[in-house]
């Protein structure tokens, strides 16, 4: 699903400033229903996060690929994969690389309820910790399906003391596609950004629809992107490493 053209479309089919309430809940960097995270202003600072895993059987080889290359990743996890393979999940731990939730069925929160937001996130939460076999450290991170998101929504997730991070690169690595082109949307991201937009990189290890989705493109153009931007002497850090970076505790910021 195109969520961009989709949110695009829907703007143009309502007034001026209902167009501006739609583009807030869906666009990746709007900061219209609430503050999210988007990094900690060091140009030099990359972090590859994935989401919709762990999923067979390339959540296994992109860890690999991570470990061959000594970089953490960020990992938003569907709640009902982590149930089905609670051994990926501690392999990611185990590694080093920082855990978020990414809602228990993948669910567009644009349509939950209080209770409904809740539960998919506190469902995750426990299968997560199950998983790992302690509770999870805070920062404790959040990144809602497609990015969207309504005011009330980041408003509960902070009153669980939950972070929600977004993304500023898309790679468009959902459908089928190689990893070269994969790699080449990184590349016309990063580098038309520039400046000192920090760059949070979206990736995908799993498909919400099903686990088994082919993600072979991702797993080597991962590789790729590692190796351009090492060379440029930039520097990947997890989430909650760049919000380290920053001086005010994060709690204060959300």
């Amino acid at each position: 699903m195109n969520f961009f053209l989709a949110g695009g479309a829907a703007a143009l089919a309502l007034g001026a400033m209902d167009a501006v309430v739609v583009y807030g809940c869906v666009a990746p960097q709007s900061q219209i229903c609430g503050k999210t995270f988007l990094g900690d202003g060091d140009p030099n600072h990359l972090a590859l996060t994935f989401d919709d895993g762990p999923n067979d059987n390339h959540t296994e080889r992109l860890l690999g690929v991570l470990k061959e290359h000594g970089v953490r990743a960020t990992f938003f996890l569907v709640g009902k994969y982590v149930r089905q393979r609670p051994q990926l999940v501690r392999s990611i731990f185990a590694d080093g690389h920082s855990i978020g939730n990414h809602t228990f069925n993948h669910y567009n929160l644009l349509r939950a309820t209080t209770a409904q937001l809740h539960r998919e996130l506190s469902d995750t939460e426990s299968a997560i910790e199950d998983a790992i076999g302690k509770t999870l450290p805070e920062p404790r991170l959040v990144r809602p399906p497609w990015g969207f998101r309504r005011p009330d929504t980041l408003a509960s997730m902070r009153r669980l003391r939950m972070v929600p991070v977004m993304w500023s690169v898309t790679c468009f690595d959902w459908h089928a596609t190689t990893a070269e082109r994969v790699e080449g949307h990184a590349v016309r991201r990063i580098s038309r950004r520039g400046g000192p937009t920090p760059q949070i990189i979206l990736l995908h290890d799993g498909g919400h629809v099903a686990m088994g989705a082919d993600r072979s493109a991702t797993v080597d153009a991962t590789g790729l992107i590692i190796r351009r931007y090492h060379a440029e002497g930039r520097k990947f850090l997890t989430i909650p490493e760049m919000m380290a970076d920053q001086t005010a505790p994060f709690q204060s910021r959300f």
